[in-house]
Formats: structure tokens, sequence, C-alpha cells
């Protein structure tokens, strides 16, 4: 649960990398549980509020082990929408 009692908010250690044009693009996330996940490709980046998390800031859409999920980029710090609570 995220500071604010959100229950479907999750903070996640992200691993990315900037490139030579500014763009800055996830590699990893350190979900709640210490597994660490590869992200295989970023499909989209957009501003973009999570509705089920809340929250505004840049969405990634990430491909990670076949699926698709999106994480969050929302004033210097990474979120992402637990499943299912």
């Amino acid at each position: 649960m995220d500071p604010d009692g959100n229950p479907y908010k999750v903070y996640v250690n992200v691993c990315a990398e900037f490139n030579a044009d500014g763009s800055l693009v996830p590699l990893s996330f350190v979900w709640e549980d210490g597994t660490r996940y590869t992200i295989d490709r970023v499909t989209d980046v957009r501003l973009a509020a999570s509705l089920k998390a809340g929250g505004i800031g840049m969405r990634y859409t990430c491909r990670v082990r076949g699926r698709l999920t999106y994480l969050f980029l929302d004033d210097n710090r990474w979120f992402m929408e637990r499943k299912g609570v």
C-alpha cells in the first residue's frame, strides 16, 4: 500500500537509462516481493492518469514476459498498479 493508503499503487525501484537524445528508458523494475523483471520493450510513452491507483505522470506501456503493463513516473517516483486487491 502506498503512504496515502491507496492499495492499488505500488512504488517500485526502476533501473533506467538516459539516451543521448534525452529520452528516459526504463530497463527493469523490482516488484514489492523483491522479484526483478526485465522490460522487454517500451511500446508507448505519454502523459496519462492512473485511474486505478491515482496520480498522473508519464505512463510507459511496457512489454514484460509477453504481457503489457503500465509503469508510471510521477514527480520522480516510479509506481505501478496492483492487480485485483
